[in-house]
């Protein structure tokens, strides 16, 4: 199991097209969670998780985010190397997204924290009390 360490100021740095938590001591959950720790990468993964989908596929699938966010959110992940995109010379253009090995090996993860999360009911501390 790891702790980790954490100095007294949680400053964050720029990267890429979000912000990474500060990780000077190198601690493995931060840098987990500087790879996959917004809440779009895990559900574009599991979205992914055994087919080849089109941005437009993935779109309708997650229906929450916008297309914006969701290119962003690929064009992050396809830096990371967690997604590959394929392009196609075609007419119209077609473009297909799937998941690297290294994006695959996240599966059992996302998996484990599915059975985790089972039967854990969430408040939403955001409603005004009636």
């Amino acid at each position: 199991m790891y702790f980790c360490k954490q100095k007294s100021s949680n400053l964050e740095v720029t990267n890429m097209t979000r912000k990474l938590i500060e990780n000077p001591n190198e601690c493995p959950i931060t840098h987990s969670m500087n790879i996959i720790g917004n809440k779009w990468t895990s559900i574009i993964v599991y979205m992914l998780a055994d087919r080849k989908l089109r941005f437009g596929e993935l779109a309708v699938r997650i229906d929450k985010i916008s297309r914006k966010v969701l290119a962003d959110q690929l064009k992050e992940m396809e830096l990371r190397g967690i997604v590959v995109r394929e392009s196609f010379a075609e007419t119209p253009p077609r473009v297909e997204y799937s998941l690297t090995e290294k994006g695959a090996r996240l599966l059992p993860i996302l998996n484990q924290l599915c059975a985790w999360s089972k039967g854990i009911e969430l408040h939403d501390t955001n409603q005004k009390a009636g």
